[in-house]
């Protein structure tokens, strides 16, 4: 039981460290996060890129896949992209083990220490960054001298030592029972880095061979799917693809190793090093490049794969009219999470403006269902403002800038704006529904106006968005400026509409319907000058 007890503590300092260490990376790197996804392109080679140097950051490729996860889930990314960052996690997450596997221990200690000094004596923020990266890679040296002496006593053990030993069987029998421990213990504990120190450790005490290693290693890399695949649950089905091609390429690349390379590899490390610490860090990176190497030209099957088993419905596809950027993992790099919120405020835009201008239609064509798509819409820009709201308020909580934080107060009450334009759209659609239904006329001269106050509004509101979009002043000041003729123009229509009244041009049921849609527009217009006067004011701060 001391040797179970000394290896989870190795374990847990290890596990420590390696999460400190990841911290400091990534608070070093800030915005640098966002600008690496920023020049993710279609370019597969270029993702690969990406996705070694971002697990390197965060120290784990589980990590590194669940943000994927999240970023196809919001839109960030497709599915081709994807392939490509996983393939690269799957590389980066190796430099962990070539790291433990080189003997530093007596080195760790300083390092704490000196971290531990820099980060008490300074209140620069980024200094402080790379004092926990210090910090973090000493804690988990100790770590991993801890599970070496720990596991010291198994020598004496013939049975441990046999079991171990039997994973280098030629059998299938027991090259799957080496796969399955590895695929076990990571998936329990969450980190294909922490498994390969353990394996490492116990390889520096000769109670494992590269032999019995490589099958176990091989499983790691299919038990550290295990937090994506998870991490997937209640995301829409392309992050499930995005995951399941995790899965999958694990899959794949352990069985054409199991089957054909595995004496190869084995070989090739044995020659470039005798020490069995740096032969199971070898045969580590040596698989999850080659796997890159070999699946990488085939990764729009891998696509094509995953779409065919988690397939969209039609009705799934109408249903992702909601929600389309928004996802809880982007909150660990705030930067991304405020573009991204910005996307699906300036989504929910376009759906109100699509909601009123159905509204428009269903009235001017005389058709129901038009007007019951307008219904449709409304419930889900009313849903969206719910949801935006409370990421807002996540984001919120989060380390931001001033400028940042500025800005999320600003979205609130553009949100709360296009929600009232969403409803507007609604109270149109029903007027429309009832001019259907009672087969109220209009006059020529009536229609024309609505036509062109609705064009004047529709210009606008598109401006608005347009600056919301690009931060230009020019067109939020025009967007302003166009308000209020909208404003003079509705009371103009209102005096000829009474006009026609007292000339008997128009039935007075006709009329009150005329007079009730002018006043949505104009109120419409004012949720857009709201959002331009939004605008400048980030601007002026």
């Amino acid at each position: 039981m001391n040797i179970l007890f000394e290896v989870i503590g190795g374990l847990g300092l290890f596990l420590y460290g390696m999460n400190v260490m990841a911290s400091g990376l990534e608070k070093s790197t800030g915005d640098k996060m966002k600008k690496i996804i920023e020049i993710l392109t279609s370019n597969r080679i270029m993702g690969v890129i990406i996705g070694a140097i971002v697990t390197v950051m965060v120290q784990s490729s589980s990590a590194t896949t669940v943000m994927v996860v999240g970023f196809v889930n919001a839109g960030i990314m497709n599915l081709a992209q994807a392939v490509g960052i996983i393939m690269g996690a799957n590389i980066g997450t190796t430099i962990t083990a070539q790291l433990v596997s080189i003997n530093l221990s007596q080195l760790a200690p300083i390092t704490v220490g000196v971290g531990v000094g820099i980060w008490l004596f300074t209140s620069d923020k980024r200094i402080k960054s790379y004092a926990e990266i210090l910090i973090g890679f000493g804690i988990l040296f100790i770590g991993m001298e801890f599970m070496k002496n720990a596991v010291k006593p198994l020598k004496h053990y013939e049975g441990f030592k046999s079991l171990l030993i039997s994973f280098a069987g030629h059998n299938i029998t027991d090259k799957t029972l080496a796969i399955l421990t590895g695929f076990a213990i990571t998936a329990i504990i969450q980190s294909s880095s922490a498994t390969t120190g353990l394996l490492i450790a116990l390889a520096s005490e000769g109670l494992l061979p590269i032999e019995a290693a490589f099958p176990v290693v091989l499983g790691t890399n299919i038990g550290t799917c295990v937090t994506a695949m998870v991490s997937s649950i209640g995301a829409n089905k392309t992050a499930k693809r995005a995951a399941l091609i995790h899965l999958l390429f694990n899959l794949i690349g352990t069985g054409i190793f199991m089957i054909f390379l595995s004496g190869p590899v084995i070989d090739i490390v044995k020659r470039f090093s005798v020490n069995p610490e740096r032969q199971l860090a070898n045969a580590h990176t040596l698989f999850n490049i080659a796997n890159t190497l070999f699946l990488l030209p085939f990764a729009s099957f891998l696509v094509y794969a995953v779409k065919k088993i988690i397939p969209y419905s039609p009705e799934e596809e109408e249903k992702m009219k909601g929600i389309k950027y928004l996802d809880d993992r982007i909150l660990e790099t705030p930067s991304i999470a405020i573009v991204q919120v910005m996307k699906e405020v300036l989504h929910m835009g376009n759906l109100a403006l699509e909601s009123y201008n159905k509204a428009l239609e269903a009235f001017f064509k005389r058709d129901e269902k038009i007007a019951s798509e307008t219904f449709k819409l409304e419930k889900i820009i009313n849903e969206m403002e719910k949801q935006i709201a409370q990421y807002l308020l996540k984001v919120s909580n989060e380390e931001i800038s001033g400028e940042n934080r500025e800005m999320i107060d600003g979205l609130f009450n553009t949100i709360n704006d296009l929600e009232r334009v969403g409803d507007h759209a609604d109270n149109l659609a029903e007027l429309a529904i009832y001019r259907i239904e009672n087969k109220l006329k209009f006059s020529d001269q009536a229609l024309e106006e609505l036509q062109i106050m609705h064009e004047r509004v529709v210009k606008s509101y598109r401006e608005a968005l347009t600056s919301l979009k690009t931060g230009d002043i020019k067109t939020a000041k025009r967007v302003i400026e166009r308000e209020k003729e909208i404003d003079l123009m509705e009371k103009k229509l209102r005096a000829n509409h009474i006009d026609r009244l007292g000339k008997q041009q128009c039935v007075p049921a006709s009329g009150v319907i005329f007079l009730d849609i002018i006043s949505n527009l104009e109120r419409i217009a004012d949720h857009a000058s709201n959002i331009a006067l939004a605008v400048i004011d980030a601007k002026k701060n």
